[in-house]
């Protein structure tokens, strides 16, 4: 068996003396495991940091095995993360996210939203916006999904400012109001068309209330489920962009 394509790194464990497990993110065979002989040599180890980018050639016997990989480095863009706080706490977050998929899944537009974010980790006021939206492909990939497009009481798809934490769907501020104090707030950039208009119209409340929505549904509906609790480094990516907003 095998295959060949790219990949960009998650995270890597070691395997014996010179080995590692080399854990990738790739298009269309979602997150993939394999063993990368000489892994552990300094050369290699360069290449093997999450976030680069990697050709990769799979090779097993089987294709229920671990197998191999030989890597071919293509974008090393992990020193450049190491320089800001979101981005060394991004990375992290966007390894444990994806750790939550099946392996051998694919998730195509979860990888372009990971290349997207790559290249915008350094820089706060799209990161926020752009792993709040990550967060919410991730609840849809895993048949969470939430529905912001309209109220779940009147069918308006204008003044939607409510989420309704046991439906997911958006509510109108008319029909929420009486149960405003129930409601989880939804931030005018995950408004229905205007999800689409410029990230950079989030404000720090916007992202506060964000983060505090798809926190809300990650525990809800996967974490809790499993018994998990949600990497440190996720609130940590949100503090540093939270006082990064707060001193621009």
């Amino acid at each position: 068996m095998q295959w060949t394509g790219e990949g960009i790194i998650l995270a890597t464990r070691k395997l014996g003396e010179t080995s590692v497990i080399l854990e990738v993110m790739t298009r269309d065979r979602g997150r993939h495991l394999g063993v990368v002989r000489g892994g552990r040599s300094r050369k290699m180890q360069a290449a093997l940091q999450p976030g680069n980018e990697v050709g990769l050639v799979w090779r097993a016997r089987i294709d229920d095995q671990l197998g191999t990989f030989t890597v071919e480095p293509q974008v090393m863009r992990a020193a450049s993360l190491m320089t800001s706080p979101t981005g060394v706490y991004g990375i992290q977050t966007l390894a444990a996210l994806l750790h939550l998929l099946p392996e051998r899944d694919p998730h195509p537009q979860l990888f372009d939203g990971l290349e997207t974010l790559l290249q915008h980790l350094n820089a706060p006021q799209l990161a926020g916006p752009l792993m709040v939206h990550f967060e919410l492909q991730l609840l849809a990939d895993l048949g969470f999904g939430l529905d912001l497009s309209e109220c779940a009481a009147t069918g308006t798809a204008t003044d939607l400012i409510y989420v309704s934490p046991k439906s997911g769907r958006a509510v109108c501020r008319e029909a929420g109001r009486p149960y405003a104090g129930r409601l989880l707030a939804l931030p005018a950039f995950l408004r229905g068309r205007d999800s689409d208009t410029d990230l950079r119209r989030a404000d720090h409340a916007d992202l506060v209330d964000a983060f505090t929505l798809t926190g809300y549904f990650l525990h809800r509906y996967v974490y809790e489920p499993r018994s998990l609790d949600a990497s440190p480094a996720r609130e940590g990516f949100v503090e540093a962009v939270k006082r990064a907003l707060a001193a621009s």
